[in-house]
């Protein structure tokens, strides 16, 4: 696990002791804090207590003289009485970023690259890690992916930490300076979290304000916001776009295929020419990079039909760049493209989730519109009536799944609980 001895003699307290909340009460007990801790479940009370922690709510406790709490990020800090309560105190509400920002001095020499977007940003963070990892570069990866990052082993001198960050996480770090920033995209996400989109787009601005005047940002602006927060940073910055990439190129990375997968190379070749990558690694990594679970991972072809999942698309908008990433005519028009090209009746049932992004699941023929009752059998031949009439996503009885089919494809979310 990763220590410091910054952590020495010092009191915190952690409220959620879920993976990272626990990597945190034991990466601090370990370096000689005193840690209070608490979570709703007993079980996890008990794990946090083993590990040599006291147990204790921070919502009853009084925090002066503590050094920060530390808290998951998700815990709502725009709602939630812990961020009054530390306030009051005078103590500082952190995550175990934060804390990994802190014990940084006392690891051996090494790089921190730290990517936050609100799509983009996983895929990113392991095509980073995977290009450094086959040009023998030591990384590790973590943050909002992976294992927590203070329950790994710290790397050797030359090291590169290639961190997920989302705007939860930033919120919650203070010191972190990345030795390379970067931001994939921002879109409406959280706004539960945030006043308006404004206040989502400032917590991911706020990763390059941490960084130091020497330090590298990279941005990719393909939309406006990324545009704006690229052009108010004051240090060294790369802009990329997706439009850098040939798709000539493109073709030979079987795993990063479609415009929003040029985005996610863009971003990921410029992190590793900046760490000093030569064009032969940077072309072998991304030729082997194989694709994350549930995001556009091929699963097989059966009678014809190409199987992906696709199950982090949780919403139409983060659909679209899959389904669009396949080229037009890849199988045969849907209902939707045959209507748009004058050709038989419009769909009776276009479910309104998927009408703000009409144009974009079906702006060229086979380009992939949605199909509301759509359903195969495992063969690919529709059969029988849909489970889910109505909804954006029409599941089979037999698969107990809920799927979008495309041109012959299928990206598949399973039904909660499955």
């Amino acid at each position: 696990m990763i220590t410091s001895r910054a952590f020495a003699d010092r009191r915190y307290a952690v409220l959620g002791l879920a993976r990272s909340g626990l990597a945190a009460v034991e990466a601090l007990v370990a370096s000689g804090a005193g840690v209070t801790a608490w979570d709703n479940r007993e079980e996890a009370r008990d794990e946090a207590m083993a590990l040599g922690a006291d147990i204790g709510n921070p919502l009853e406790i009084e925090l002066v003289g503590f050094a920060g709490v530390v808290v998951s990020p998700g815990v709502p800090l725009n709602r939630h009485p812990i961020a009054a309560h530390a306030r009051e105190a005078h103590v500082p509400v952190i995550g175990d970023i934060e804390l990994f920002a802190e014990a940084a001095a006392d690891l051996p020499p090494h790089k921190i690259v730290g990517i936050t977007g609100t799509n983009g940003k996983s895929t990113v963070t392991a095509l980073v890690t995977h290009m450094l990892e086959s040009a023998g570069v030591p990384a590790l990866m973590g943050g909002n992916i992976g294992l927590p990052i203070l329950s790994r082993d710290p790397l050797p001198e030359g090291g590169v930490y290639v961190l997920e960050l989302s705007s939860y996480q930033i919120d919650l770090s203070h010191g972190l300076a990345c030795d390379i920033a970067v931001l994939t995209n921002i879109t409406p996400d959280h706004l539960d979290r945030y006043d308006g989109f404004a206040g989502y787009a400032a917590s991911k601005a706020r990763l390059f304000s941490l960084q130091h005047r020497d330090q590298v940002a990279i941005v990719a602006v393909d939309d406006d916001p990324s545009r704006m927060i690229a052009g108010r940073i004051n240090h060294r910055l790369h802009r990329v776009s997706a439009k850098d990439i040939d798709p000539a190129d493109q073709t030979r990375w079987p795993a990063l295929q479609g415009p929003h997968n040029a985005q996610n190379a863009v971003c990921a070749i410029a992190v590793c020419r900046v760490l000093g990558l030569n064009d032969e690694q940077i072309e072998r990594g991304l030729a082997t990079y194989k694709a994350l679970p549930h995001r556009m991972e091929w699963v097989g072809e059966v009678a014809g039909v190409r199987w992906y999942n696709d199950s982090k698309a949780t919403n139409a908008a983060s659909a679209a760049p899959a389904l669009a990433a396949f080229p037009a005519g890849a199988g045969p028009a849907s209902p939707l493209d045959r209507w748009r090209a004058g050709e038989g009746r419009r769909p009776r049932r276009l479910p309104p989730v998927v009408r703000p992004c009409e144009a974009r699941l079906s702006d060229r023929r086979g380009g992939g519109a949605v199909r509301s009752r759509d359903r195969r059998c495992d063969s690919g031949r529709p059969r029988g009536r849909p489970r889910h009439r109505g909804r954006a996503c029409g599941g089979g009885r037999g698969a107990r799944r809920r799927g979008v089919a495309v041109a012959g494809l299928r990206v598949f979310r399973p039904v909660q609980g499955l």
